[in-house]
């Protein structure tokens, strides 16, 4: 059986210790798999990367271990127990030696203060961050006599980049690059550029949308990966994507759709910061325009609140008109673990991108756009369409099954 390798961004905070923790649960069959969209029946055909092929690693820029990372999840939300986290102790030691301190490359305020006095991560150019990154990810990959790499960005949300001419083209991102032009990046752009150095497919989990500006999806398809993004699709905006098609489908008129977050560990604490916020709100923001047109009043406000932790609480509102122009209004209530309901979802992106390269597919995998509320170069978000399409990709791929 082959051995692959997924290196998380990101790899002590709270989505990535529950996806190291779940594919460890799951090698052991300690638990289903609930909740995870490549174990529909439809790619039972397809040769699906399993649990127990995974070598695990990361960047990480603060201090800890994972097991203190999965010790204040149980502490938070409970969501990863402690019998659990003691049947996988030695999975998540194993894990913890493979994790090296991240980059900070013009790191924002949010980002830094993170840290406090703990930064592990300061890199003091771009090119010295890019070669450290590769290195790491080159020796992870030789070390383990790995047999394809997926690297999943899921760090904490950057604020906007602001536009630069070294963004649009491969060359002049890496004349920026060399001449030391710390403005034109930032961390996941970094990781995305390294990627694409040792051939590893590249996942945007995060809103981030310095990593996969035009510059750097180029550099990615010249070295023939596969990547896609960005910012997963896990909670209020899933309900929305379901929801939304409904009224345009029964012709029934939305005038408002009035979005409220509430959400607290290090994502709220981050999302606290109006620069970082503005990332969220615009991958969150967009959907109800594409599928219920502009002429909808549609706001979405993220609050931190601490003691939620990573119990995340969203409450929309949504005014329409029906026959004759009488309104109603339809209210509802969403309340989920954040870390639970993205780790099966970068398992599935891990899975899904591992069994492209293996075929020599590369580029934009447009059939992931389910898995994320701002799929690149699509329009399409509604979930149905988007399901569909996934499945399309697994009947192909089924009716042309390799071995692996």
């Amino acid at each position: 059986m082959s051995k692959l390798g997924l290196w998380l961004i990101g790899a002590r905070g709270g989505v990535a210790t529950t996806v190291i923790a779940g594919l460890a649960a799951l090698s052991r069959k300690l638990v289903p798999c609930t909740g995870l969209i490549t174990d529909h029946p439809q790619f039972s055909s397809c040769e699906m990367p399993q649990a127990e092929q995974w070598v695990l690693g990361g960047h990480e820029i603060r201090s800890g271990s994972l097991i203190d990372s999965a010790r204040a999840i149980e502490a938070d939300s409970g969501s990863l127990s402690l019998p659990l986290i003691e049947m996988i102790q030695s999975d998540l030691e194993q894990v913890d030696r493979r994790i090296r301190p991240g980059v900070l490359v013009n790191a924002d305020e949010a980002i830094r203060g993170l840290n406090g006095q703990q930064c592990n991560g300061d890199s003091p150019t771009p090119q010295e961050a890019l070669e450290r990154v590769t290195g790491d990810l080159n020796e992870f990959v030789q070390n383990n006599e790995l047999d394809g790499l997926v690297v999943v960005n899921l760090s904490s949300t950057e604020a906007s980049l602001k536009d630069h001419p070294a963004h649009q083209s491969a060359i002049a991102l890496q004349e920026a690059l060399f001449e030391g032009d710390s403005t034109a990046f930032r961390s996941s752009t970094i990781y995305a550029m390294a990627a694409a150095n040792v051939g590893a497919a590249y996942v945007n989990f995060t809103p981030s949308a310095a990593a996969l500006i035009p510059a750097t999806r180029e550099i990615l398809e010249e070295a023939g990966c596969a990547y896609c993004g960005s910012d997963g699709k896990t909670g209020e905006t899933l309900v929305k994507s379901a929801l939304a098609p409904m009224f345009a489908q029964r012709a029934l008129q939305v005038m408002s759709w009035q979005s409220y977050n509430m959400l607290g560990d290090r994502d709220g604490e981050v999302l606290a910061h109006e620069e970082n916020k503005s990332s969220k709100l615009a991958s969150k923001g967009e959907l109800i325009h594409e599928i219920l047109g502009e002429d909808v009043h549609s706001q979405v406000r993220i609050d931190y609140v601490p003691s939620l932790g990573d119990n995340k609480t969203a409450w929309d509102l949504i005014h329409f008109k029906g026959f004759m122009g009488h309104r109603m209004s339809m209210q509802f209530t969403w309340q989920g673990c954040d870390a639970i309901l993205a780790a099966p979802l970068v398992i599935d992106l891990a899975r899904l991108l591992a069994h492209a390269q293996r075929r020599g597919e590369s580029g934009l995998q447009e059939h992931c756009g389910i898995f994320f509320k701002s799929p690149i170069d699509s329009s399409t978000h509604a979930l149905s369409a988007q399901f569909d399409e996934l499945m399309e990709k697994a009947q192909i791929w089924s009716s042309t099954s390799t071995s692996e």
